[in-house]
């Protein structure tokens, strides 16, 4: 797809007069960034804000996953800090942001 759009872009630098040859290149690249915007960032960024709120949204005694994979349930919430309780009396200190999700989310990505 890059090669494409490269070729394109080298199709308009050898066509039309010097004067629209600058118009038409920085309006061509204007559009390619607005569609890796709307197709590639704008989704990302929505995708942070909805993790963001769900960490915000947590309280002690939800089941949670750790980007590492290790299930658990919130036993303390810090500020910027969760501890975890893994197993009776076995208990892991985790940064708040290692938090990847719940596991009712796992079930519904698959």
């Amino acid at each position: 797809m890059v090669n494409y759009m490269l070729s394109i872009i080298l199709m308009l630098g050898e066509s039309g007069a010097d004067g629209e040859q600058g118009y038409s290149t920085f309006i061509f690249l204007g559009l390619i960034f607005v569609v890796f915007y709307f197709f590639m960032i704008r989704p990302q960024m929505k995708k942070q804000k909805n993790l963001r709120k769900a960490r915000e949204e947590m309280k002690k005694g939800d089941t949670v996953v750790t980007t590492g994979g290790i299930y658990g349930k919130i036993a303390d919430i810090k500020e910027t800090t969760i501890t975890i309780e893994v197993d009776d009396k076995v208990r892991l200190k985790v940064d708040k942001n290692s938090i990847f999700t719940s596991p009712a989310d796992l079930v519904q990505q698959k």
